[in-house]
């Protein structure tokens, strides 16, 4: 029961937090009979609820013994379908016993339900894949063996890309990988456990990677984000839209990287280089990189401004209204958040928690003001109720949109002041884009 609620209400969360969510081969979650479900795990709890709300089953989760470190955590996380787990290097947590935690996988699974595993073990930002830990491939190997292999378990790799996983309002793809039984290596592992469970893990890396914009460190992870930022355009036509877009962009780019790694590794360096010296130009001209692709006639950008001015002033009111109900909130999750963790990885689902908690109660005693002192009648109160987080939105919006505007309004300027000097930026970045994609 507690489980369903949560899932409802951290659902609407994940949903207002992230402006685009986009599944792909959403089907393969639905597989009958016991499933394990393997995972990347970028953005801590935020993982586990992007899997719970787009999973139609009930799904269990193995979660770090640490989290269970009280009775009430223990009751309130277990009640949740969370199996606690001790993990090497952390210590013994009270209450939790990693032989009954396993026992209960094997029972979960033996009555054919779904367990999502984060075989990472830890979270980390950057899109670099770890080392993956031999556990998950050991308790589907075990689950077989004690079913003498008529179980047919089977695994999913899912992979969780998040556009900027911390940041309101940014993207996630979810590539998910078709399932694939683990039978094959059952009869290794009964002669050799160790050996066939390092393999099967090593066939989940390989599935992974297929679904996950990979990279090696996190210096090449900052490489691959400047790039894309770079040479990423909404003014280039693409077949595909949205975050698949930018997700097979920063694909392209990582591979492409790595070949060059391979083949002429002394280009990383003129690469960042070049990088490095195009970010500094943009951030001296105050425009964004996508602009060196835009065509310019004066009059129409004059009358795109103008109009964008006219509309600024009208919606100042409403951004106004929707400022004054929303910044309290959004200002009080953003002091408390660094005070209950410093991991960046922690941000997303801290201020979903939060948000789920402060705007509710916010927009309510607002209303109740708004009721007491201006007389409203239930469907004025309701309609006044209902307008809170969509002005909250709209303000969010506006404030980026005005951003926009500032960068197209320095843009005209620069246009019809120092127009050689965007020419001279737009083929440095053409020169860059050529040095990743040979075949541009």
């Amino acid at each position: 029961m507690i489980y369903r609620i949560l899932k409802f209400l951290i659902g609407i969360g994940i949903r207002l937090y992230y402006k685009e969510i986009k599944i792909n081969e959403k089907k393969y979650l639905n597989t009958e009979g016991p499933l394990i479900i393997i995972a990347n795990h970028p953005n801590t709890l935020m993982d586990a609820w992007v899997m719970g709300m787009i999973s139609k089953k009930p799904i269990y989760y193995m979660a770090k013994a640490t989290l269970f470190d009280s009775k009430f955590k223990l009751r309130l996380l277990r009640s949740l379908n969370m199996i606690p787990i001790n993990r090497q290097g952390e210590g013994t947590t009270r209450g939790v016993d990693n032989t009954q935690s396993f026992e209960e996988c094997y029972k979960r699974l033996e009555e054919g339900k779904t367990l999502v595993i984060f075989p990472e073990g830890t979270s980390y930002k950057e899109r670099v894949l770890r080392n993956l830990k031999t556990g998950t491939a050991r308790i589907a190997l075990e689950t077989e063996k004690r079913n003498e292999g008529k179980l047919n378990l089977k695994v999913v790799a899912v992979g969780l890309n998040y556009s900027q996983p911390e940041k309101f309002r940014s993207k996630i793809l979810v590539n998910i990988d078709e399932p694939k039984a683990v039978k094959p290596y059952l009869e290794e592992y009964l002669k050799n456990p160790s050996g066939a469970s390092k393999k099967l893990t090593e066939n989940f890396r390989a599935r992974l990677e297929k679904v996950l914009v990979t990279t090696q460190n996190k210096e090449e992870d900052e490489l691959v984000e400047d790039l894309h930022k770079i040479l990423n355009s909404k003014y280039i036509k693409q077949k595909e839209k949205g975050v698949k877009a930018e997700v097979n962009h920063l694909k392209d780019i990582t591979e492409s990287l790595i070949e060059i790694n391979l083949s002429e590794p002394w280009l990383i360096q003129e690469i960042q280089s070049k990088v490095d010296g195009i970010k500094w130009r943009l951030d001296k001209m105050q425009i964004r990189a996508d602009f060196l692709d835009r065509r310019f006639r004066s009059t129409m950008f004059f009358r795109q401004v103008l109009l964008a001015v006219m509309f600024i002033v009208l919606a100042i009111p409403v951004f106004i209204f929707g400022l004054i109900h929303n910044i309290l909130q959004y200002l009080l999750t953003d002091w408390i958040i660094p005070k209950l963790s410093k991991d960046i990885e922690y941000y997303a689902p801290f201020a979903v928690f939060l948000g789920l908690f402060f705007y509710p109660v916010t927009y309510g005693l607002f209303t109740y003001f708004a009721v007491t002192q201006f007389h409203l009648n239930w469907v004025e109160a309701l309609f006044y109720f209902a307008s809170l987080p969509l002005s909250g939105i709209f303000a969010y919006w506006f404030a980026r949109y005005l951003k926009h505007i500032s960068y197209k309004w320095q843009y005209m300027l620069i246009m019809m002041d120092k127009k050689h000097a965007l020419d001279d930026l737009k083929k440095e970045r053409d020169e860059l884009r050529k040095l990743i994609f040979s075949e541009a």
